[in-house]
């Protein structure tokens, strides 16, 4: 993951610019703007008002994106899904990644066991 977490640097602090962030996340700055927007991500603000991301909101983007481009929801269902989890404490985001990765191994192995369809012989002339 873009964001390895070292043992002496604290996940909460905000130290990314919001150019430093999109490129750790491979997302154009505008992207994580409508996030913010949406109230998905809620990065520091510095006294000149310049955002600031933590390695938590990194990863929480990360998340985001996940669930946008892999698993086709939507910005107000991600909004759902982080409402539900923070009301149920449970880490439901999580579940839905390790399903989907059990569904794509799945898919991997059984394309490798099928051989395909036979070759049918070709009509004689």
């Amino acid at each position: 993951m873009a964001a390895a977490r070292r043992p002496d640097r604290d996940a909460t602090r905000p130290v990314y610019v919001i150019s430093v962030a999109a490129t750790l996340v491979s997302a154009h700055p505008r992207t994580l703007r409508i996030y913010e927007d949406e109230g998905l991500v809620c990065p520091a603000r510095t006294p000149t008002n310049i955002r600031l991301y933590s390695e938590e909101d990194i990863r929480r983007i990360l998340w985001i994106r996940h669930l946008t481009r892999d698993r086709g929801v939507n910005l107000a269902g991600v909004r759902a899904l982080f409402e539900l989890e923070e009301r149920l404490g449970k880490r439901i985001l999580e579940a839905l990644y390790d399903e989907g990765i059990r569904d794509q191994a799945d898919r991997q192995r059984a394309a490798a066991d099928d051989p395909g369809p036979p070759d049918e012989p070709e009509p004689a002339r």
